[in-house]
Order: C-alpha cells, then structure tokens, then sequence
C-alpha cells in the first residue's frame, strides 16, 4: 500500500473513531415492524373470544358512571338501564369501523413526526411514579426539577419517540395546577411528540387549549399531536373523571388509549383467555364511545395488563401469563383492525436488579412480537411503577434500541459484497481489516453502550463498575450536554400566560381539579 494510501485509510479509521465517540441523539424513525408476528389463536378461537366479549357487552352491560355518556349513548341506540349500558354488538362494530387504523403523530419539530399503527410502533417512556430513584439513586419523592430531567432524558434517547408527561409526579406543586406544569415541561424539554394529562376533564381540556396555543387551533383539529390515557375500573366500569377527559380529547380529534386496567386473577377471571374476553368487551365499549364524541377520531385499543399473584395480591409483571395475553390482545386489535397500546420492561423490583432486567426483557421481547403499536412504559418502571428509576430508565431506552433492531428484521442489503468478502478472505483467515468489515461494522451488530462484555481483567482494570453506577453516569453525561431544543419564542410566552392565568383561576389544592 502506498504512503498516500496509508494515510488516507489511516484518515478514514480517524473519521470514523470521531464518529463513534460523537453521541448521536437523533431520533429513531418509527418501528417499522419486518418480523413475523406471534399469534397464539387460530380463527376459530379469535371468533371465540369476539363472541363471548359481544355476549358480555349485550347481556351483562357495561356501567357508564357519567350523565353525559349516559345521554349520548341513548341517542345512539343502546339500551340503557340505570347506569348500565346495553351494547348490540352490530351497534359496536358499526362505531368501532370508522377509528382509523393508521395515523401520523406530529411533533413540534416535523423531524420528528411519527407514522402510526398497522405495522408502526413507537416507545413512550412510563409514566405516574409518585417516587424516583435519583442520579444517586437515592429513593425520594420527585420535584418539577426531577421531571425536567426525565423530559430532556428523553429528548436525548434516541429510541424514545415521546416525552410523555407525568414521568414522575412533581411534589413541589399542588395537585390542582400540576398538570399544567407537567405539560409545559413535556412541551418545552423536548420536540417530540408527548402526553397530555387526563386526571379530569378540566385538566383534559388545559391540556388541549396549550396543544392549540402550541400548534394552532386549526392544525390540531385534524393533526394528532398528543396521546391520552383512559384508564377503566374492572371490571366493567367507566368513569365520570375518565369519560370527561375522553371527550375532551375525542372533541378536538386527539386519540386515547381505551384502557382497562387489568389485574388478573383479582379484577378478571382466574384463567387466561376469560380475562382477554372480559378485558376485550372493556376496550371495545370505550372505543366505540369515542365514535360517539366524534365519528373518524383516532383511537387506541388499551390496557394495563398485570397478574396477580395468589399469595399476597401483589401486581406481578414479566409472567408468561402476561406475554401469553399481549399476544392474544394484539390478533384482536388486529381483527377490529385498530391501533393498540401495551406495557413494557415493567418490573416488581426494588432496586434495578436482575429480577428488573429480567422481568423487563420478558415484557420487552413479548410486545414487540405481539406488534404493539402504542409501547408505553418502555423506560424507568420499577416497584410495580411505584419509582422511576434514572438508572433503568435509560438502560431499558438501550433494551428498546435492541429490541428496535431486532424487529427491523435482517438487512439483505449488503448480501452480494459479503459474500464476495468470504472468497477474498479464504479458510483460516479474518474479517477484521476486510473493507467489507470496515464499511459495515458499526451498523453489521449491535453494540450495547451500557453492557459491558469485556473481560473481567479489563473491567477490573477500569474500576469494576457494575451496571446500576454505568447507567447513572451515562444520565449524568447526558444531562450535562443536553441542549434544549428552541421553542419559538411568542407560542413559549402565550403558554406561560396560560398558565399564569390558569393558576390564578384554579385555587391551589391537594385535590385534582375538577370545577375551575
């Protein structure tokens, strides 16, 4: 090889250490699912569990617990005793035919705008905890400062596609007017698409009225651009708190999870398949309400799904009862033909231990062969969602970006020039310096940065560190370059006039509000 030669490899090789030690957080696209899906039910038993979810829906009913509901589903056709309502199964298939099965989610910054649905998914971190563990990984009570730092978390994590909101609840504020600090933070701390808050119809319609300031009215009434969760009381109830929200979000065409709140054994029946058909006949009265409010809006097919364990009533997760369920629930999303929403890397643990990773990776591996679309939990969740963890939290965004690589299936691409590789390399020798290798190695295999697989001389030499402490810098180091992406500067001013206004309207309270 000539000097030239040597010194421009030599360049080369430079080029490419630069960019491997320039952290990259740019966005992943969407999943886009290539890998065969696991579907444990054959037609005959799909058709079973429709038929016995349609035979709960018409003869045991549904309890709506809101007047509002009640009114709209009388002026649709359902029969309506009391507060149960009666739902024909024709009447449930003909609303639940028009929630689109795909959609595009818009961010504030279109780069990160994200196709939805069919064979689409997308990771949101979890949401909810009333304790973290911090960048000490001390167990506390959370403060805004801590949610800020779970939002710019999750900017800087390339396979986390949201924000969400409520990453962990923010003590340090009254309960009344939280929500709209939360949504501000989700807003400004990253540009990609979030959650908004459903604690009750009032914050519900907060939430919308910043989407608008932040979008424009006109642009959300036909661009989704925030996720809502509605949460059902198994078995077999909706609601006012709940139903409120929903509409509030169906109004301005902004999709929901329907979601049942599953803990199987306690709140469903003892026994796999009678808790999907129960779980089934939930979301299917919660999405055909969404056709109600508004015929066309986007809708989710929801759940949080846990099992319970028979010996002290405790949420278990990462059981192959779970898994065995996302996969049945996933063919019957699939046969509605809508989008769902599932759980994942949910742990029981205490600390981010084994039983976290390896509960996480149980979840993790079920959901994306189940094809879910909506992943939520994807990062942090721990203690049954009792604590967030900074830790795990961003080990299990590097558990998504693999399983992320797993689903994209095998890349063909460069089938033909490996090939060619194996006659110049012959018997006996190595890939290492082939330029096949070279040219391909950073995206041939995955290579875990929060894993470590040298050898044991080494890590020793390097200080022994385990994973828990490795995570926790890496959060650090994240934080400590993170760039706060601009949000324009009149729309940022109009939302914290909203907010001024709206903490002087709502008086502050250790209640949600519901009446301001």
């Amino acid at each position: 090889m000539s000097v030239a030669a040597v010194g421009t490899a030599r360049r080369g090789r430079g080029a490419r250490k630069a960019l491997r030690q320039t952290r990259d957080v740019t966005m992943l696209p969407a999943l886009k699912r290539r890998l065969p899906l696991t579907e444990v039910m054959d037609e005959g038993q799909v058709a079973r569990v429709d038929a016995a979810s349609m035979d709960i829906l018409e003869t045991v009913g549904v309890v709506f617990r809101d007047e509002i509901a009640l009114a709209d589903w009388k002026r649709a056709g359902a029969e309506v005793r009391g507060e149960r309502v009666h739902l024909d199964r024709g009447l449930v298939r003909e609303l639940i035919s028009t929630i689109p099965e795909s959609f595009t989610y818009h961010a504030r910054n279109p780069a990160n705008n994200l196709p939805f649905g069919k064979d689409h998914a997308i990771f949101v971190p979890m949401t909810g905890a009333p304790y973290l563990r911090d960048l000490d990984d001390v167990r506390r009570n959370p403060t805004l400062e801590d949610l800020a730092n779970f939002h710019k978390l999750s900017h800087m994590l390339p396979s986390i596609h949201s924000s969400a909101h409520h990453i962990v609840e923010p003590y340090d504020h009254p309960i009344s007017q939280r929500h709209l600090r939360i949504t501000y933070s989700s807003m400004k701390h990253s540009d990609k698409t979030f959650m908004g808050m459903t604690t009750s119809p009032k914050n519900a319609e907060d939430v919308i009225e910043m989407c608008a300031i932040l979008f424009g009215e006109a642009f959300i009434d036909s661009h989704p651009v925030v996720t809502g969760n509605c949460n059902g009381n198994s078995p077999l109830v909706w609601d006012e708190t709940m139903l409120g929200a929903m509409r509030a979000f169906c109004r301005r065409n902004q999709p929901v999870l329907c979601s049942p709140f599953v803990l199987g054994g306690a709140n469903t029946p003892a026994s796999v398949a009678p808790t999907v058909a129960q779980l089934n006949a939930e979301a299917l009265s919660a999405l055909a309400y969404t056709q109600v409010i508004r015929k066309g809006c986007p809708a989710i097919y929801g759940h949080y799904l846990s099992t319970v364990s028979m010996k002290s009533g405790a949420p278990m997760a990462g059981t192959p009862e779970i898994s065995l369920m996302n996969f049945m629930i996933g063919q019957m999303a699939r046969h509605y033909g809508v989008p769902w929403r599932t759980s994942n890397t949910l742990g029981g643990a205490k600390t981010f231990d084994a039983q976290a990773g390896y509960e996480s990776a149980m979840t993790l591996n079920a959901v994306l062969m189940a094809g879910a679309n909506y992943i939520w939990h994807s990062a942090g969740w721990n203690e049954a969602g009792m604590h967030c963890s900074m830790a795990k939290f961003v080990v299990d965004a590097e558990m998504c970006a693999m399983g992320y690589r797993m689903a994209e299936g095998v890349n063909w691409d460069d089938f033909d020039e490996a090939i060619k590789a194996v006659g110049d390399i012959g018997p006996g020798g190595h890939y290492l310096g082939h330029p096949h290798t070279l040219e391909n190695f950073q995206r041939a295999f995955f290579m875990p940065e929060m894993f470590d697989n040298n050898s044991i001389e080494q890590w020793q030499a390097e200080g022994g560190v385990e994973i828990t402490e490795r995570a926790l810098i890496r959060a650090r180091d994240l934080l400590n370059t993170y760039e706060e992406p601009t949000l324009d500067a009149a729309r940022d001013e109009a939302l914290r006039d909203y907010i001024t206004r709206r903490e002087r309207e709502i008086p502050a309270a250790d209640a949600l509000n519901q009446t301001h």
